[in-house]
């Protein structure tokens, strides 16, 4: 029998990942809770349990104070008297005690030991077994333990079913005090990351380096990345031959786009890359904002742009710099508004308003935003002379915000009424009810004319006399 205890206790250290010798001392804490109240005591040091741990034998010992007591402390003075309990004399009650106390005692070594030993593994990917979702968070089986996936941290769009394999990255483990909450992510950046580290050995093996990365889960991704070796071209080998290597990556996250671009030390080189595939004419840079104007032509606007504005979105997180994408139209506009509301300032020269566009500050929000302080400093104006500047930048700013503003609803206005063109073009002769409308008799071919020259269709002019139908 004490062999066979020995065993399940070897197979519950090993199967649970809990320190054997920690199970010993459960069992002698619950030996000594059974004797407690089989003997209805109240002092925690009356009893005392050994387990050998070669052989599995239990010994229980009760403890008595010895008679004297030192008159000055009250101390026992003397030895203790032990005498050893028979088990069997415990019964049934105290042994259920003793039972409840180990499987509790066993339950928190085995949460510590998963605390422990998952809190090591934050950061890491691992592959675990979808088995339903609470709640909208998908509890995923990993190992010995259950983790979940709240729905932020999934992929949207991704639906998973019992029993389907799901890779994904450890991002948080908390101590819950009655269990252990092990998060898990899809969504987050360094999900990504590990998948490259997977996917593309000279990423595991720091030949490259994923210098930044910007993520709309379920999207789009951009990196940026760089080699240490001149021979290793970072971006090709992360696309691999014919995109083997990316193409895996793209279908482990559902068809999210997924775009890499060259590292450069340079932000402006770096932006330029990040707004990939659009083209950029020009990239100005004002560091006392933090802010990008980027130029590109009328037809690499929306490309720049991208849907619902996401290349910009990444591409300024993936830099760090706030972008602004105007077209060469708009810049040279802003550039000669700030020019000639600045040059109202006495004293400013044309060498000075150059070095401001030099400086990024590239039109008149730019300077109502950095204040006078900047401009004294940067352009060795005069303290009034700035406190002027920023004045005439504020209220020409105001009323340049109110133009694009009516600019913008007039555009709007234009849209709606191409829109109700289209729609009263498509409808046709046959109108909204699917009848057609009454026509003089005659008229035919002159609403069939009108029609074609609102489609831009033109008229096609009578075949000659004898021609061939078919015919070259």
């Amino acid at each position: 029998m004490n062999q066979e205890t020995l065993r399940i206790i070897d197979s519950i250290a090993r199967d649970r990942k809990i320190d054997r010798e920690a199970l010993f001392r459960d069992i002698e804490t619950a030996m000594i809770s059974a004797a407690r109240k089989h003997f209805g005591s109240l002092d925690t040091d009356e009893f005392r349990c050994a387990m050998d741990r070669f052989n599995g034998e239990i010994r229980l010992w009760r403890r008595f104070p010895p008679a004297e007591t030192d008159p000055e402390t009250g101390e026992p003075v003397g030895e203790w008297t032990e005498i050893e309990i028979d088990l069997r004399e415990l019964g049934r009650i105290p042994a259920q005690t003793a039972k409840q106390v180990m499987i509790q005692r066993f339950r928190e070594d085995e949460r510590e030991a998963l605390f422990e030993e998952f809190s090591k593994r934050v950061g890491e990917m691992i592959t675990g077994t979808a088995q339903r979702y609470e709640g909208g968070a998908l509890v995923i089986q990993i190992d010995r333990a259950e983790g979940f996936m709240p729905r932020s941290e999934q992929i949207p769009g991704e639906n998973f079913q019992p029993g389907d394999r799901v890779r994904c990255l450890i991002l948080d483990v908390r101590d819950m005090g009655n269990q252990v909450k092990i998060v898990l992510s899809r969504a987050h950046p360094d999900f990504i990351r590990r998948l490259f580290e997977v996917e593309v050995p000279e990423v595991s093996e720091r030949i490259i380096e994923i210098k930044a990365m910007a993520r709309e889960p379920g999207f789009r991704t951009k990196l940026a990345v760089s080699s240490i070796d001149s021979k290793v071209d970072a971006v090709g080998a992360c696309v691999g031959v014919r995109g083997s290597r990316i193409k895996n990556i793209v279908d482990e996250l559902g068809g999210e786009k997924i775009d890499i671009v060259r590292w450069n030390d340079s932000s402006q080189i770096l932006i330029q890359n990040a707004l990939k595939p659009a083209e950029v004419k020009d990239v100005s840079l004002c560091f006392e904002l933090g802010r990008a104007t980027v130029v590109v032509e009328e037809d690499q606007l929306s490309l720049a742009i991208g849907k619902r504005g996401q290349n910009v979105r990444l591409a300024a997180r993936l830099t760090g710099w706030d972008v602004d994408i105007l077209t060469p139209t708009e810049y040279a506009k802003g550039l000669e508004i700030l020019v000639e509301t600045l040059r109202q300032v006495e004293g400013v020269t044309e060498e000075q308003l150059d070095r401001l566009a030099a400086l990024g500050m590239v039109s008149v929000f730019d300077v109502e935003e950095v204040g006078a302080e900047v401009l004294t400093e940067e352009l060795e104006v005069t303290p009034e002379q700035a406190e002027k500047m920023v004045e005439l930048a504020a209220v020409r700013a105001k009323v340049v915000a109110e133009e694009q503003q009516r600019e913008k609803e007039e555009e709007a206005k234009r849209r709606e009424q191409e829109q109700r063109l289209a729609a009263s073009v498509l409808e046709g002769p046959l109108g909204e009810a699917g009848e057609a409308p009454p026509q003089p008799i005659g008229d035919e071919e002159h609403g069939a004319a009108q029609a074609a020259t609102i489609l831009g269709l033109g008229q096609r002019s009578p075949a000659p006399s004898g021609a061939n139908e078919g015919g070259a």
